[in-house]
């Protein structure tokens, strides 16, 4: 009997990532449905940050598998065998997981519509014109159409994450990875990336959103994930997770930060 193919647009299962000797992640197993919220929450060292890493294999995986609509992501299935993609081919793949940083990553010597429009130019291969329209739609999109043309360098924290998250949404992922993209930020400009984060998530956008923002993961996230240790130790409904967590270390943790 053939297995049916599944609806989760990201499957990961008994996902292990060490670095050395350190395990890091030790046998994640964890689905996102379309247009799902999933909010990962936990302390500093769960592993938060390189699950989300390993999902676009910005770090290869130990051993485990991602799958990202039923397509096995950074190998090839060769008869039982694990066979690394070449580069292009998991080029194409990382095209459709678009990830924001805790760190802006934008290139100082273009603009805001020049650091959008990178993605289309360079990996899309669009002419010009057309990225530049794509990169234009998506600054408007962001809150940004005033700062098109200006550098990174005139543009305050908050206005630069918008441009790292039009960068990501012009590529058409879809899905959005977000790694603790506002703790890098002045609180008062916290809200304004929030807001857009929000905005994608009422538009449907599957995302996988690493954060401190505890009434962001309560008021948006379809589906709360806290993290220690390496591992998944609760999950569940944010609200309910938030107000009557059942794992003691769960408690533990939500006691400091609420």
């Amino acid at each position: 009997m053939t297995t049916p193919p599944s609806t989760n647009v990201l499957e990961i299962k008994d996902l292990h990532k060490y670095f050395g000797k350190n395990e890091v992640l030790k046998g994640i197993n964890l689905n996102v449905a379309q247009r799902e919220v999933v909010a990962v929450i936990g302390p500093s060292g769960s592993g938060k940050s390189t699950l989300l890493r390993c999902l676009n294999f910005l770090e290869k995986p130990t051993s485990g598998r991602i799958l990202f609509k039923n397509e096995l992501i950074g190998f090839r299935d060769q008869g039982g065998a694990m066979v690394p993609l070449k580069e292009a081919e998991l080029n194409r793949q990382r095209s459709h997981i678009g990830m924001v940083f805790q760190r802006f990553n934008l290139f100082p010597h273009k603009t805001a519509l020049e650091n959008a429009a990178e993605g289309p130019l360079s990996v899309k291969k669009l002419p010009r014109a057309e990225a530049l329209r794509v990169a234009e739609k998506l600054l408007k999109r962001v809150g940004l159409a005033d700062k098109m043309h200006e550098y990174p360098a005139r543009l305050s924290g908050g206005q630069q994450q918008r441009v790292a998250i039009a960068r990501a949404l012009a590529m058409q992922p879809a899905v959005m990875l977000f790694d603790e993209a506002t703790s890098a930020l002045d609180p008062e400009l916290v809200g304004e990336v929030l807001q857009v984060m929000q905005d994608l998530a009422k538009e449907g956008m599957t995302m996988v959103v690493v954060t401190h923002e505890m009434g962001f993961a309560k008021e948006v996230a379809s589906r709360l994930v806290f993290m220690d240790g390496g591992v998944v130790v609760e999950e569940g409904d944010p609200k309910t997770v938030l107000a009557n967590p059942q794992h003691p270390r769960t408690r533990e943790f939500l006691r400091k930060v609420l």
